[in-house]
């Protein structure tokens, strides 16, 4: 025997009212959560890694890419993105300040020797000084 469905429109309408429905729950939800969000997810790390090279054998991410096209992109970049990206980027000044830090103080410690004539091999060098500075201070070398 069949089993017996709602229609897909009328599925998909009824989860959007109700998880638009649903902000309280999802912050209570976030305050108490049953178990420790770190803890769990650092225990999957080894499911993680078999879950990213099992997706990657299967070619899943071009798939996903191929599937949805630039213009999906777009359209949720347009409608929803530009919307929620300013409000967003605010709430994360303090993470970013704190994250870039360690980073601007590599670049503030760096001399760099003098400019040189317009495509010259010595200009070249200057840009890879704060390149394989960042490289090391991102890789822990």
């Amino acid at each position: 025997m069949a089993i017996m469905m709602k229609d897909t429109a009328s599925i998909a309408r009824k989860f959007s009212q109700r998880a638009q429905a649903a902000g309280a729950e999802y912050t209570a939800g976030v305050k108490s959560p049953a178990n420790d969000w770190a803890q769990n997810t650092a225990a999957a790390n080894d499911a993680y890694k078999q879950g990213v090279a099992a997706a990657s054998a299967r070619d899943a991410f071009l798939k996903g890419v191929s599937a949805a096209g630039t213009p999906k992109w777009q359209k949720k970049a347009i409608e929803i993105g530009s919307t929620r990206y300013p409000q967003g980027v605010a709430g994360a000044e303090g993470d970013y300040a704190t994250g870039f830090a360690p980073y601007a103080d590599v670049l503030k410690s760096l001399s760099l020797p003098p400019r040189s004539m317009t495509g010259s091999p010595q200009n070249l060098q200057r840009v890879a000084i704060p390149c394989e500075a960042l490289h090391r201070k991102k890789v822990g070398g």
